[in-house]
């Protein structure tokens, strides 16, 4: 177990949006943050992002997904060789399938595997831990959220919120003296961001995403379809809570509408859903910083404003990297569970109490 010192640790992040590797060297103590290093990030390609596709939602041993691990590995371990003075690495795998109340969580590649090409100590399986002890295993961001917001000098209750392939959200307050003590943080996943919307332009228009939002913003929605959207059970349960691919069956509903009408309708149903989740706050939050890429579509970013009755804006504003959070979210995990200190607690995945998750390989 690692002493309380300050280390290099790279972080590593493949989200539910399967668009590529994102990397970042953090300085820390799994504490505190002591700086910010460099950054990296590896595309998946379109034949890469098939063979993740057709591994989602299947478990270990089932067609697909030895294959998809070994891209995993591999496009891990390029990044991996593009950093130098690494102590130790956070390594968070593709999620291919997330069922906490059923066969468990299931993260495609091996930490074992690239910390005996990488030669320095690999964390990984960051959830299992957490759901065998009852949690839901995510978000798993939310400890590293409590460490920016002291970093950046807040003094009241805020919100992070991340638009990855499902949106996420972390109250945060900074007042408390530690992530783990009650009161400091409440998290839980939103519902769909971003996947939806790339779902459906990959289907649609054979494009990876809508750029900045621009056709939807030309769109209008069906408010039919988010009315009766926002009636799902998930919406009314209380957090902590998670998704995995948020409600697949929400590109049916759209079908029917042209293509601008259906980003539209799908934009706002992710705003609104946000929009939703800010019920269940213990204090309203004084502003809402966001990251992951959906901070990038406008039309997203606007409607969000619409929404909410506080200032929305890009983590940027306050001095951050939107493009790397997770990334170096997962360096400080490793850090924390390096020393032996929790990732998670009941108010961040439901869990009995606080847990360190995650598994160290040396090489």
């Amino acid at each position: 177990m690692l002493k309380r010192e300050i280390r290099t640790v790279l972080g590593m992040m493949s989200g539910t949006s399967l668009d590529g590797v994102d990397a970042a060297i953090l300085r820390t103590d799994g504490e505190r943050i002591a700086g910010f290093g460099p950054t990296s990030y590896r595309p998946y390609s379109a034949a890469e992002r098939a063979v993740l596709r057709a591994a989602l939602g299947r478990w270990p041993g089932e067609g697909g997904v030895a294959e998809a691990a070994e891209l995993v590995e591999t496009a891990h371990y390029e990044v991996m060789l593009r950093f130098k003075g690494v102590e130790l690495a956070g390594f968070h795998g593709q999620s291919l399938a997330h069922e906490p109340r059923g066969q468990g969580t299931h993260q495609a590649g091996d930490g074992a595997v690239l910390a005996h090409l990488a030669g320095y100590p690999v964390v990984w399986d960051f959830r299992s831990a957490d759901v065998k002890l009852g949690g839901q295993g995510a978000p798993l961001a939310p400890f590293y959220h409590f460490a920016l917001a002291r970093h950046i000098g807040a003094e009241a209750p805020l919100v992070f919120l991340n638009l990855g392939g499902v949106g996420n959200l972390t109250w945060v307050d900074p007042r408390k003296p530690a992530p783990e003590e009650p009161g400091a943080l409440l998290a839980f996943d939103t519902g769909p961001a971003n996947a939806p919307l790339d779902d459906l332009c990959h289907a649609r228009l054979g494009q990876p995403r809508d750029e900045g939002g621009a056709l939807a913003a030309t769109g209008a929605p069906d408010m039919q379809i988010v009315r009766e959207f926002l009636q799902d059970a998930y919406f009314y349960r209380i957090p902590p809570k998670s998704l995995d691919r948020a409600f697949p069956g929400l590109a049916a509903r759209v079908a029917h509408l042209p293509d601008s009408d259906a980003l539209a309708t799908l934009a706002e149903c992710v705003a609104a859903s946000v929009a939703a989740g800010f019920d269940h706050l213990p204090i309203p939050p004084a502003r809402v910083l966001v990251c992951g890429g959906g901070r990038h579509n406008r039309d997203l970013m606007a409607r969000l404003c619409a929404h909410i009755p506080c200032p929305v804006e890009p983590v940027e504003r306050a001095g951050l990297d939107g493009d790397m959070i997770e990334a170096q979210a997962f360096a400080y995990l490793a850090m924390r569970v390096a020393r032996g200190l929790p990732t998670s607690c009941p108010a961040t995945t439901g869990v009995a109490a606080s847990v360190g998750g995650g598994q160290i390989s040396t090489p």
